[in-house]
């Protein structure tokens, strides 16, 4: 039976860390060696990491990452590994490059640039535009890059109806949004019976800022099934026999081969053969489904391991050891704390509560018993006195008025100079505890609870936390018995504690409307009368289409997050901070927003 062996090296690279990167591309080449494989494959610019972005207009750089892939090349004989990098021919491309017996043979560069959501590869590659086809020693392999594979006309199709390919190899630094798994399952599982060939597809590992890429490397063969599947949020290597004889077959018995074949494609295709050193194989059973003990997390799962993962990453890649949070008695700060635990440990994790004349008993009993069920370091600071100065300082430009806002906010710019203060001191990272619900109407305040280096849940909603906090109950036991996350924790009506008997609801419409609200505006990019037409109430929504379009200035302000949902705040949604557009107002009815307005 015609085989070849491959091996898909799912690796976690560090953007910028090229001698790095470059160093455990050859280790993983090296243990595919040991193993037997034919090829080894990469994920998209495993050399340089994604996304470099301007990285990429130093030349220094292109240099640097070019000399590396040489030098990755040159170490990698008796077997056939294709690797990402930039490549420079008077422009610089998103490429692939082609090595074995201590050379580059070929290199492949990427035709589809996305230039939407987080991606700006416009900004910095010229397009690729030829295809190219891989005949190793008589295996057709047609190689493309990401998200050339997404297209149905693309490279791959090229590849397979005229160049024959019989397997095709997709690089990929797929960013993770939850259920994006099964949406590249999907459209490979479509990619591969459409073209009648198998797939493998190698997808980057790692964080990257606010984006995580969440691996799940996969085979599927011609049928359009799972042959071999990665792990999920950590490196791993998949190494399978795959059998060619039933692509051939498979094509014998469709007649889209036969018709397909006489397709005209603009895009050129080059061959390029070469015979390598073949190991000696001794075949690994035929397998048509998959035998790995791997299987993808889904649900709320997935959105926690996320999570979880996206602030490993960016504490350790920034080199942080220890974090720090401030404790409220809410969900929120509840939710990030436990994250904060299995992200760094819990022994590198410190909670600081810090109640003023506003927090009730309550808040103290949950703060105390959370932190003693997650077993981490709790500070408490009261900021009553520091309170009590700011007034007297500013009571003469304040007057004798009511309180409002403004003395509201004064007690979370004091918590936020507290934490920063701590952080200063022990080198902590400030977790912020805001969620996407608040972020998007500016239910937050500036250097108050936005103060921080890393937003853990910035792209959660706040219904979802709910959920999150109770999946997490329910896998976490507690030696106490009941759940590490208090029951009162839940119960309670969400509230800053920020004036007597606060409650979120005095300001906002209940969490499940204000959700569902902005989903459709936020995620969905529906217009108002759009949202109308759903069933929500016209004055509701107005609102929250104001309070969003008006809180632009603070989200510009505040620290990343991870991005779990299909389009975030940051790099997916762009807009102008300053602009005079209100949706949904109709003509007859004037309203300009005010500084006063914008709760800052």
């Amino acid at each position: 039976m015609k085989t070849i062996r491959i091996a898909l090296a799912q690796i976690n690279s560090t953007v910028g860390d090229i001698w790095g990167n470059a160093q455990k591309i050859s280790d993983a080449i090296a243990h595919a060696k040991d193993n037997q494989a034919d090829m080894v494959v990469f994920p998209e610019l495993a050399v340089t990491g994604y996304p470099p972005e301007d990285l990429l207009l130093n030349p220094q750089f292109i240099r640097d990452n070019v000399m590396a892939t040489e030098k990755i090349a040159q170490g990698c004989v008796g077997i056939t590994a294709i690797v990402g990098f930039v490549d420079h021919q008077q422009d610089i491309y998103n490429a692939a490059a082609c090595m074995n017996e201590g050379q580059i043979r070929f290199v492949c560069h990427k035709h589809y640039l996305p230039n939407y959501g987080v991606f700006d590869e416009n900004r910095y590659f010229r397009a690729g535009q030829t295809a190219s086809l891989l005949n190793l020693n008589g295996v057709l392999v047609g190689v493309n890059i990401c998200e050339d594979i997404w297209y149905p006309q693309g490279p791959a199709h090229v590849q397979a109806f005229r160049g024959g390919a019989e397997l095709i190899v997709n690089l990929s630094a797929s960013p993770y949004y939850s259920g994006k798994s099964s949406v590249r399952e999907e459209m490979l599982a479509t990619r591969a019976k459409d073209n009648i060939t198998l797939i493998a597809y190698v997808n980057l590992v790692g964080g990257q800022d606010e984006l995580i890429f969440d691996g799940g490397s996969m085979v599927v063969d011609e049928k359009g099934r799972m042959f071999e599947r990665g792990k999920q949020f950590s490196e791993d290597m998949i190494i399978c026999d795959l059998p060619l004889d039933p692509v051939f077959r498979a094509r014998l018995h469709d007649p889209r081969w036969r018709k397909e074949k006489e397709y005209e494609s603009t895009i050129p295709l080059e061959r390029w053969t070469f015979v390598a050193n073949k190991p000696t194989q001794t075949p690994l059973p035929e397998r048509r489904v998959v035998s790995r003990s791997v299987t993808p997390f889904s649900g709320l799962e997935e959105v926690y391991r996320a999570l979880v993962f996206g602030l490993k990453e960016y504490g350790s890649k920034n080199r942080f050891q220890k974090a720090l949070l401030g404790l409220s008695g809410g969900i929120d700060s509840a939710l990030t704390a436990v994250i904060a635990c299995e992200a760094f440990g819990k022994e590198n994790v410190v909670g600081v509560f810090m109640p003023s004349r506003y927090t009730s008993p309550e808040s103290h009993e949950d703060v105390r018993q959370l932190a003693d069920n997650i077993g981490i370091r709790l500070i408490t600071l009261s900021i009553e006195p520091l309170f009590e100065t700011y007034l007297s300082t500013l009571s003469v430009e304040f007057g004798s008025g009511p309180h409002d806002t403004t003395e509201e906010n004064l007690q979370s710019r004091i918590r936020g100079n507290i934490l920063m203060g701590l952080s200063n001191k022990f080198g902590s990272l400030v977790l912020t505890t805001g969620n996407k619900s608040e972020m998007s109407v500016g239910y937050t305040t500036l250097y108050g609870d936005m103060v921080g280096g890393f937003a853990v849940i910035k792209d959660v909603w706040k219904t979802v936390v709910y959920d999150l906090a109770r999946h997490y109950n329910q896998n976490h036991d507690n030696k106490n018995n009941g759940y590490l996350i208090p029951d009162h924790i839940f119960t309670r009506p969400p509230t800053a504690e920020l004036r007597p008997n606060q409650s979120d609801q005095d300001t906002l419409p209940p969490y499940d409307v204000l959700d569902a609200i902005l989903k459709e505006y936020v995620e969905g990019g529906k217009g108002f009368e759009e949202i109308v037409a759903l069933g929500f109430d016209a004055e509701t929504v107005e609102k929250i289409v104001v309070q969003v379009n008006a809180s632009e200035f603070k989200r510009r302000q505040a620290p990343i997050g991870t991005k779990i949902t299909s389009r975030a705040f940051g790099k997916d949604r762009r807009m102008p901070i300053t602009h005079h557009y209100q949706e949904g107002q109709p003509q007859n009815k004037i309203h300009v927003t005010t500084f006063q307005e914008k709760r800052q």
